[in-house]
């Protein structure tokens, strides 16, 4: 399998096997890992529904513009609180590496997610400088 086809989200996994079905409305993220890392993987992809839809409905923009000029490289789970299959909430803590300009960055946040009619949406994150 060539990288082109691998999940941006960095499974490992082929993306029509990991995050695209997410992405496609085919099955819903089963714990709050795997909606940070469908999150991330939608950043990488240009899918601003998905992640539109992803959000909290009480924290979700009007809309979203994603800057063109990232690329968004690599995401390392740090930390996780709860977000499993049987939990209301989670938090998610993340480093996940970007390109912008001729410089490489890394956003940390630790992300809050929340179970919405049973399947797990973003709500909000603290930025760690």
């Amino acid at each position: 399998m060539s990288s082109v086809n691998l999940c941006p989200c960095g499974t490992g996994r082929a993306y029509t096997d990991c995050c695209g079905p997410l992405h496609a409305g085919a099955r819903p993220a089963p714990t709050a890992v795997a909606l940070m890392r469908s999150r991330f993987s939608a950043f990488a992809v240009g899918d601003v529904d998905y992640l539109l839809t992803s959000w909290h409905p009480d924290t979700r923009p009007a809309d979203l513009t994603l800057d063109g000029t990232i690329t968004w490289r690599r995401l390392q789970i740090v930390d996780t609180d709860a977000g499993d299959e049987a939990d209301a909430t989670g938090v998610v803590e993340f480093r996940a590496q970007y390109v912008h300009g001729d410089g490489r960055h890394i956003l940390h946040e630790r992300s809050r997610f929340e179970r919405v009619k049973g399947e797990w949406r973003y709500v909000d994150g603290e930025i760690f400088e």
